[in-house]
């Protein structure tokens, strides 16, 4: 007992010198913001702030804007966003130098005197990459991720690293390090998750572009929450070195995860691509395929063919999910687009062995793993509990929860696969599967498809009971398809006296708290999925153009 006492005293403090970390930084913003002031007094922030990227990066590159006067605007936005919602971990202190070392600079990039967020498991050379581990505090990386490289050679700023939840799998956004992000259009409201330190604070202003991970919508989710725009591209159209502690789950086998930017408008998504995909990007990792930017897909004013689905018949949509859909796709048609019904099937079988199993197909002993030592087991202690149960107790479990959906969740830490010739048949039903369904697509000849996006925002504790509801999400990582969040409408009183008549497709415990997560929404934004095939993230970003526009 003594024992344990003294190592949970030291995890504890650990964990307080992170949040005194956490302090200073936000000291130092406050402080550098003051001195820049005081030794500028005449500079508009305000009008700085109110500039969307492909301008203020046009001001910066012929030199009608200053970076310091773009930089410190930023920090100041960033502490004001980083008070309310807690959204920052930390300040990348070096950003300074940087900023006063970018007037040097000879060869400008599209991203010169930018400044950008990254999401603390992305990481930054002398910054920690906690992922809401306590074991990680302390623990600096040695260099910048393959993606932090490439945005400074372009000539971005990276100022701040965001908050994530414990482990990254959550679409909610707390940690005991860091404690609870919220949303800054509400905050009584999840900001989304894993990237939802990114969503509050490019959400509020506090960035012009943010960077994150999405394995299973942890860009999209923070996206179509706070009211923003968002790519997740392909997996291995962009790279980022994962830290060790990344390797939460087998997340290479059955869904795939990416890095992609966050931004107010689709036009900055487009302007972040061109800079990435670079000669850089590239040369410092050769498993990048060297397709640069297309401009002439982007640019394109072709109609396009577009399929659409207005549920998943898995997770019913909220009032205003579907309505987002049926009024994006009649502004389609109204402009000269042809829009095709897309049926979808198997998403309860694609979400519980593809994904659920198949991420945690050894049972989840590789999970339960990381979290060894941990002072918190997160919100998932049904889950550890089954991870820890025997294999004789797994299967008994497995065979009685099969006929109740309700159980369905845990299915993957009941139903591991006990031989290599299992985790075989798994690729080669993801791979059937991805095969029809481009077959389907192929079929309909689309260039694009139009989906429902999860939303509004969810209270804050809500994600965590519904894990289930990743599922209009999920199925574009386990495709692996481009895929962008765009806002379209908000929640109407219409929409709330409607979801008084919310039941769900099962009727059961996760349908009821998910009609409870989504009242009381009038106001908040409701987003759509704009979809693409495999590498086709210009003709996704053209799309996503598109539904902007109109």
């Amino acid at each position: 007992l003594l024992l344990r006492w003294r190592r949970r005293r030291g995890l504890w403090k650990k964990v307080e010198e992170a949040r005194r970390r956490q302090e200073r930084s936000l000291v130092q913003m406050e402080t550098a913001v003051q001195r820049f002031r005081e030794q500028h007094p005449s500079v508009n922030a305000v009008s700085i702030l109110s500039l969307p990227l492909p301008e203020l990066s046009k001001k910066l590159r012929d030199g009608s804007l200053p970076p310091e006067h773009v930089f410190y605007a930023y920090v100041g936005k960033a502490l004001q966003i980083a008070i309310e919602t807690n959204c920052i971990t930390e300040y990348l202190q070096e950003s300074e130098t940087q900023v006063r070392k970018a007037k040097l600079t000879e060869k400008l990039g599209l991203l010169y005197g930018v400044p950008v967020s990254i999401k603390d498991s992305i990481d930054c050379e002398g910054h920690d990459s906690t992922l809401g581990f306590i074991k990680n505090i302390n623990k600096p990386a040695a260099e910048d991720s393959v993606v932090v490289q490439v945005l400074r050679r372009q000539g971005a700023i990276p100022f701040v690293k965001t908050n994530v939840p414990q482990s990254l799998i959550s679409y909610d956004c707390k940690n005991l390090i860091f404690g609870q992000t919220f949303n800054p259009l509400l905050y009584t409201r999840s900001p989304g998750g894993s990237s939802g330190g990114e969503g509050a604070l490019v959400g509020g202003g506090g960035s012009i572009l943010g960077f994150g991970t999405d394995v299973g919508g942890s860009l999209r989710f923070p996206a179509a929450f706070c009211g923003i725009c968002a790519l997740k591209p392909t997996g291995n159209r962009l790279r980022y070195r994962e830290p060790p502690a990344m390797n939460v789950l087998f997340w290479s086998l059955p869904v795939v995860a990416a890095v992609g930017p966050m931004a107010k408008d689709v036009e900055s998504l487009a302007l972040c691509m061109r800079a990435l995909l670079c000669e850089d990007m590239f040369n410092l990792d050769s498993t990048v395929p060297p397709l640069p930017f297309n401009e002439e897909v982007y640019a394109s004013t072709q109609p396009l063919r577009i399929g659409y689905y207005e549920t998943d018949f898995f997770t019913m949509p909220s009032p205003a999910m579907r309505r987002a859909v049926r009024e994006t796709k009649q502004m389609l048609e109204d402009a000269g687009h042809t829009l095709v019904p897309f049926e979808l099937t198997n998403v309860d079988y694609m979400m519980f062995n593809f994904c659920v199993r198949g991420m945690f197909a050894d049972g989840g002993a590789s999970f339960l793993k990381k979290f060894k030592g941990e002072l918190e087991k997160s919100s998932m202690g049904v889950f550890f509990w089954l991870a820890k149960s025997p294999s004789w107790l797994k299967t008994l479990l497995s065979w009685i929860a099969k006929p109740f959906h309700l159980l369905m969740p845990f299915m993957g830490f009941l139903s591991f696969f006990s031989t290599v010739d299992e985790v075989w048949s798994l690729h080669h039903e993801i791979e059937e599967f991805c095969y029809q369904f481009i077959a389907q697509w192929k079929k309909l000849n689309l260039d694009v498809m139009l989906c429902p996006m999860l939303g509004p925002a969810l209270g804050i504790g809500y994600p965590g009971k519904l894990s289930v509801a990743v599922s209009y999400t999920m199925l574009y990582n386990a495709l692996d398809f481009p895929v962008g969040v765009v806002p379209v409408t908000v929640v109407t009183d219409e929409d709330e006296e409607e979801l008084k008549g919310y039941k769900g497709y099962f009727r059961d415990w996760w349908d009821r708290t998910l009609a409870k997560a989504f009242r009381g929404s009038a106001g908040l934004p409701v987003a759509v999925q704009c979809v693409a095939l495999p590498w086709q993230e210009e003709l996704c970003l053209r799309f996503m153009k598109e539904v902007e526009a109109l």
